[in-house]
């Protein structure tokens, strides 16, 4: 296999600035339980009661309860939206675990339910909604299934709405979505013909201690798998993969495009600065796509401390004269 390793274009960090388009604090349909029609579409809540979001649900009727519980939420999305923006859902603060489903569709999760319970009360839900999912000027249904262990619960606090995507850059190819995740550390994972059906599933961009991996620092794998069908022109494209803490290295087909300060035999402790903080830019020959066939972009990662992971956007392929742009070149 030809192997190329390219030049690695490193981006200051800047926010992802989001711009609000749609409050839905408020009124939500809500019922304690857990039954998987009610995160379908189509399940009929007419006969749920109400609950103010975000506010615990103990101080609305169900003190002392700990347990399953589902929010439903009908909202119609204009077509002036319908730009190429990323669209995201804020959720606030979640006490414990959620799991949420746009259209019926899981769009994303936080924490880790029974019988493996991990709290994620401390994070700040942000779920990226693929266009694809989205009813424009039609309705849609936002589902949340919560699960409180104690104390407070439900959706407690923070900003809930529907958010725009201000970054200046918009993704050719969308990779902002569900990956296959393993712990652990073995180069044979970097392949396009590794088989990772038995593993996690995580959403990226967000870090992995709000996915189940609380507390897990050292090395981890990510990878996504994609038909490339053509349409991109350049020459060169560049694969976006957001902020990462702490190190990375990422692979095309099983090629390395590009690392930061990470190489796969290492004799020495890593130097763990302030990498965590920039964005990765990696520059990789188009020709490295194969065109109508599975291609795959598996990620290493390692992790000091604290947080790990691919924790921020944005994530996907863009052609090199748009980066470029992006970059103000």
């Amino acid at each position: 296999m030809l192997m190329v390793i390219l030049s690695v274009t490193y981006v200051k960090a800047q926010n992802e600035n989001m711009e609000s388009i749609i409050n839905l604090e408020g009124s939500w349909k809500f019922s304690i339980g857990n039954k998987v029609a009610w995160l379908s579409k189509s399940y009929n809540d007419s006969n749920w009661g109400t609950v103010h979001v975000p506010s615990p649900w103990e101080d609305q009727g169900f003190q002392g309860y700990n347990g399953y519980a589902v929010y439903r939420k009908n909202v119609v999305i204009s077509q002036k939206f319908n730009t190429g923006e990323l669209l995201y859902l804020k959720l606030g603060y979640i006490d414990d675990v959620d799991v949420v489903y746009f259209n019926g569709v899981k769009i994303g999760s936080t924490g880790t339910f029974p019988p493996n319970f991990v709290t994620a009360y401390q994070a700040n839900r942000k779920y990226y909604i693929p266009s694809s999912l989205i009813k424009f000027n039609g309705t849609n249904v936002i589902s949340v299934k919560v699960y409180d262990a104690y104390q407070w619960g439900g959706i407690v606090s923070g900003d809930v709405g529907l958010y725009k995507s201000t970054l200046p850059v918009k993704l050719d190819i969308n990779l902002q979505c569900s990956w296959k995740f393993h712990t652990g550390d073995q180069i044979a994972w970097k392949e396009n013909a590794f088989n990772d059906r038995n593993w996690t599933s995580i959403f990226v961009p967000s870090n992995w201690e709000d996915q189940g991996f609380r507390f897990y620092d050292g090395f981890a794998w990510y990878r996504i798998s994609f038909i490339y069908n053509g349409g991109l022109t350049d020459k060169n494209l560049v694969l976006l993969l957001g902020k990462i803490d702490d190190l990375d290295q990422a692979f095309l087909n099983g090629v390395l495009i590009g690392s930061t300060k990470l190489k796969y035999h290492e004799s020495k402790p890593f130097i763990i600065g302030s990498e965590y903080r920039t964005i990765r830019g990696y520059t990789f020959p188009r020709k490295l796509l194969r065109r109508g066939q599975k291609n795959t972009i598996a990620v290493r990662v390692y992790d000091k401390s604290d947080l790990g992971g691919i924790y921020e956007g944005p994530v996907g392929i863009v052609t090199q004269r748009k980066y470029l742009n992006y970059l103000g070149n």
